[in-house]
């Protein structure tokens, strides 16, 4: 497989959310602001990234049996950098995103990428496919983040878009609006999907 293979793979093909539905609680948790979204999913790419090069560089040194532990502790590592880098230089945002930064450590996604991808292949194609992912990841969010802030805000990325005739529909910034919209995109992309699939 070429990278660009590995990047489309990852990032498209086998989209962590709508293809593995893996990472649903944060893309349910923090997709009513596009603002939010983007620094999440920046977030999670960065984790991604770093952490598939490191498991991927001593792969061969880990013992199987302490595997999962050791990955745990690599994802670990590089979330509290992401931690401490929101709370010194984005505190508002790190507040609105409450737990949530803290929980990419037992997000689905990275430990997926680190066992199917990192802990079997050469550590830039591990880089690249933690990129491919994080990015995947990231346009999810933006995408449902995009059409909940607008109905709900009027806004995106905090910039009013919607005028005052707009009657903000308050639905949208509630958890049930991104459960529904994240419930929509996964049927209506799969269900292209199968359809190209089969002819």
């Amino acid at each position: 497989m070429t990278k660009k293979d590995i990047f489309l793979t990852s990032a498209l093909k086998e989209n962590s959310v709508w293809r593995q539905i893996l990472g649903i609680c944060s893309s349910l948790a923090v997709t009513n602001l596009m603002m939010n979204s983007l620094i999440m999913g920046l977030g999670v790419t960065f984790s991604l990234i770093f952490s598939n090069l490191t498991i991927s560089a001593i792969r061969n040194y880990t013992p199987r049996s302490v595997r999962m532990m050791v990955q745990t502790l690599i994802i670990g590592a590089y979330v509290i950098i992401v931690d401490i880098y929101l709370r010194a230089t984005l505190p508002d945002v790190s507040k609105q995103l409450g737990p949530y930064v803290g929980l990419i450590i037992t997000n689905c996604i990275l430990m997926g990428r680190a066992e199917a991808f990192a802990a079997k292949n050469a550590p830039v194609d591990s880089m690249i496919d933690g990129l491919g992912a994080g990015l995947g990841y990231t346009l999810v969010l933006l995408t449902l983040a995009s059409i909940r802030e607008l109905f709900g805000f009027g806004s995106l990325f905090g910039i009013q878009i919607l005028g005052s005739w707009w009657t903000k529909w308050s639905i949208m910034v509630m958890a049930p609006s991104a459960f529904f919209l994240l419930a929509a995109m996964i049927w209506l992309i799969n269900n292209k999907y199968y359809k190209l699939k089969t002819g």
